[in-house]
């Protein structure tokens, strides 16, 4: 077979076991042996030439052996540029409440004034039409909030409400069971709108209940601990405005609960080289080493009178579930406030055509003196919103070569943890924008999807992600949220109310990694805790 034979056939995961074996072998050590060891790999497998990393096509290879040295993971000691882990758009100034608030650095002054236009309409509190407020009207008619602000609450992590506190930065999506399947909710849509308009009902509210499950842990000397758990369930009751008060009933009904992720580092992840993430993904784990992540291939969008092109790779939502920060702010407002947009331009939002008083509701959308709007998000105040998220800068990190918190990147490594969280990438030369190409980052993400076992499933599939599959999580600015958000509330349905919590939660192909974070003595655990606190 011909070295561009191997090469193709590769690249379209068609290749025999045996050269998957060969091929995952040079990829994953690509990023994380040294140049000399990946030059004689390379030639092994019959590369397109002797250098490493043959997938990126954005770099020469001068450049595939900088990177490839670059990328070398050091798991003892602080690699140089570790500190700074969005490279150029690190922010670098006081760690407050709004440290992931600030925009990339290395922005031009009309970018910086770009941004920060962005960031008014990210805090746009939209209203109901009609209104004497034309720009800022078409909310809902059912919605989950009337500002991206609202749930991504000061572009950090959201959580679970509190007692008698309405449902904001988080989210419920629901399907309906169909064997052994599930099919769309015929009443709800895709996810619950807790508010509405006036004169349009809102669909649901949702009642939380824990019980506990509990884990043992080392406590060293000989002793174990019991950690408790708190696992959550829910159900839906009608809205308390509403004559009915009581549970909407429905066991064939599935609610998939969603807290709104951190913003920062966005423009960053969707600049890494798609051979990158197709690298580390082993479906079948073939390597056997019991991870199996892979990646979420996305339908390309028909385009009028344009021939189709190849699926686009899933890297954002919980489920991986969009591919560029445009699609997945067009997403956010449609469903969660009943915005349109040019790529999702029913006027109605989440409104189902039963919903006939949901669907008959005044939008926004219409002609204003000699304005005829066809969206009521436009395409300019969408370039802007997407340019303000791509553009959220990466807090630098802190303590980084504090002794105990190199010990527990060594712990972090030796359970297992960066063979889903990889710590580093170089992004693509060819990036869309000039400040995110060709950058040193420490996303601690694959952004692969993987089975995370029963305990986290929801049993909710989206696209080709089942039920029990999850993107893995960018672990960058972690260990600032209680700092920015006032809680520390982990994973896609805030249930951990910590981050060893978070950890033990892990199960599927995470469960070994758990078990020994689990098995460590106290110390080694407390400097685990600590590097990941640090990043």
């Amino acid at each position: 077979m011909s070295k561009a034979e191997l090469t193709s056939r590769s690249r379209a995961g068609t290749l025999a076991r045996d050269g998957q074996i060969c091929l995952l072998a040079i990829r994953r050590l690509a990023l994380s042996t040294s140049v000399a060891a990946l030059a004689g790999l390379a030639g092994l497998a019959g590369a397109a030439d002797d250098s490493p990393l043959p997938w990126r096509d954005d770099l020469s290879s001068v450049d595939r052996e900088r990177v490839a040295k670059v990328l070398k993971i050091t798991p003892a000691s602080l690699a140089p540029f570790e500190t700074m882990p969005a490279g150029k758009a690190t922010f670098a100034g006081s760690l407050d409440s709004n440290a992931f608030s600030h925009f990339t650095p290395s922005l031009s002054f009309e970018d910086e004034q770009r941004f920060k236009i962005g960031n008014g309409l990210f805090r746009k509190i939209w209203v109901s039409s009609p209104a004497s407020t034309q720009a800022s009207d078409g909310l809902g008619p059912i919605f989950n909030a009337r500002a991206c602000q609202q749930c991504h609450v000061k572009d950090g992590r959201g959580r679970p409400p509190l007692a008698d506190e309405p449902m904001l930065s988080m989210l419920m999506k629901t399907v309906i069971r169909d064997g052994d399947g599930v099919r769309p909710d015929p009443e709800f849509g895709e996810q619950i709108q807790n508010f509405s308009v006036p004169g349009v009902p809102a669909e649901a509210e949702t009642e939380i209940s824990h019980s506990s499950h509990f884990v043992t842990i080392n406590a060293g000397n000989g002793k174990t601990q019991q950690v408790e758990l708190l696992k959550p369930a829910y159900k839906l009751r009608a809205p308390r405005d509403q004559a009915s008060d009581g549970h909407i009933h429905d066991v064939d009904r599935i609610l998939g609960p969603r807290v709104a992720p951190q913003m920062i580092g966005l423009g960053l992840l969707q600049s890494i080289h798609a051979g990158d993430l197709e690298a580390l993904a082993d479906e079948d784990d073939v390597d056997g080493d019991g991870i199996s992540g892979r990646v979420h291939y996305l339908p390309q969008p028909t385009v009028e009178n344009q021939a189709p092109t190849g699926p686009l790779i899933g890297r954002f939502g919980w489920k991986a579930t969009t591919a560029n920060i445009r699609q997945q702010s067009a997403d956010a407002f449609f469903n969660d406030m009943g915005l349109s947009t040019s790529l999702r331009p029913e006027a109605w939002g989440d409104c189902l055509p039963s919903q006939e008083t949901c669907r008959s509701a005044p939008h926004g959308v219409g002609a204003y003196g000699d304005i005829q709007e066809q969206f009521e998000v436009s395409d300019e105040a969408l370039d802007l919103v997407e340019f303000y998220s791509a553009n959220l800068a990466v807090p630098e990190r802190r303590n980084a070569d504090d002794p105990e918190v190199l010990m527990g990147k060594q712990q972090f490594h030796d359970a297992g943890c960066a063979a889903c969280h990889t710590p580093k990438f170089v992004t693509s030369r060819a990036a869309k924008q000039d400040d995110h190409q060709f950058q040193l980052i420490w996303p601690y993400t694959d952004l692969l999807l993987h089975d995370m076992g029963p305990e986290l499933a929801d049993g909710i599939a989206v696209g080709a992600a089942s039920g029990r599959e999850w993107r893995t999580a960018p672990l960058w600015g972690i260990g600032l949220t209680a700092t920015v958000n006032g809680h520390t509330r982990y994973l896609h349905d805030g249930r951990a109310r910590n981050l060893l919590e978070a950890i033990l939660w892990h199960g599927g192909e995470a469960a070994a990694s758990a078990e020994k974070v689990a098995a460590m003595s106290p110390e080694h655990r407390s400097a685990l805790i600590k590097f990941v606190e640090s990043l």
